[in-house]
C-alpha cells in the first residue's frame, strides 16, 4: 500500500507526538529538526524531504517505548520505502535507506562520532550490526546517495534538542513538490 502526501501528513498527526525513542524530542520535533538542519546547509529538495521523512518508519507500528531495551531493531529504514515508493525517487528514498548504515560507517571511520551518539544510538547499533569493518566500509561508500546517507546521519544525531525552534511541518512539506516522481504528479 502507497501513502498519499496527505496521509504522510496524517502519520505525523496521530504519532508525532510520542517520544522519540530515548531521546528528549517527539517523533515530529525529531523530523522537524533533521530537516531544519538540512534546510541550513543548503541540501537540496530531495535531501530536506528524506531529512524529513528518515524515521517515518517508527510511526507504522508501535513497539514499545524504546524497542532496543528489549532487543528490538524495527528495521524502520526498510519498513517504509515500499509505502514511499510511488511518490519519491531514490534521491529521497536512498538517503533514507541507507541512514543507519551511515552510522556504523561513520563509527568506522570518525573516531570521535561513537562517542557522540546517545544511549539508545549505541543500542540500536549493536542491533543494526555494529561499526562496519574494512569491507562493509569500501562498499558503503561506494553505493549512490552514500554521502547524502552520511550528511543525513549527521543532522539526525544533531536533532534531538528539547526546545528547540524550527519552522512546522508545513513548511517543509512545501518541499514535497519539489521530489515527487513524475508518475506521482
Amino acid at each position: 500500500m502507497a501513502l498519499t502526501l496527505e496521509d504522510i501528513g496524517l502519520l505525523f498527526q496521530q504519532h508525532g507526538h510520542t517520544q522519540y525513542t530515548g531521546e528528549p524530542v517527539t517523533q515530529l520535533q525529531h523530523a522537524l529538526q533533521t530537516a531544519a538542519l538540512a534546510e541550513r546547509e543548503g541540501a537540496s529538495p530531495s535531501l530536506i524531504v528524506a531529512s524529513l521523512l528518515h524515521d517515518l518508519g517508527h510511526m507504522l507500528e508501535d513497539n514499545g517505548a524504546t524497542p532496543t531495551m528489549a532487543g528490538i531493531d524495527d528495521l524502520h529504514q526498510y519498513r517504509i520505502l515500499p509505502f514511499l515508493r510511488q511518490l519519491f525517487d531514490e534521491d529521497v528514498l536512498a538517503p533514507i535507506r541507507l541512514h543507519v548504515d551511515a552510522k556504523r560507517y561513520l563509527c568506522a571511520v570518525d573516531p570521535a562520532y561513537f562517542s557522540t551518539l546517545s544511549e539508545d544510538s549505541v543500542r540500536s547499533l549493536q542491533l543494526q550490526g555494529g561499526i562496519f569493518d574494512d569491507d562493509g566500509v569500501r562498499d558503503f561508500i561506494a553505493r549512490p546517495h552514500a554521502a547524502d546517507a552520511v550528511r543525513l546521519r549527521r543532522w539526525d544525531d544533531l536533532a534531538k534538542e528539547a526546545g528547540c525552534a524550527t519552522p512546522d511541518y508545513a513548511h517543509f512539506s512545501a518541499y514535497f513538490t519539489h521530489c515527487l516522481r513524475t508518475s506521482a504528479t
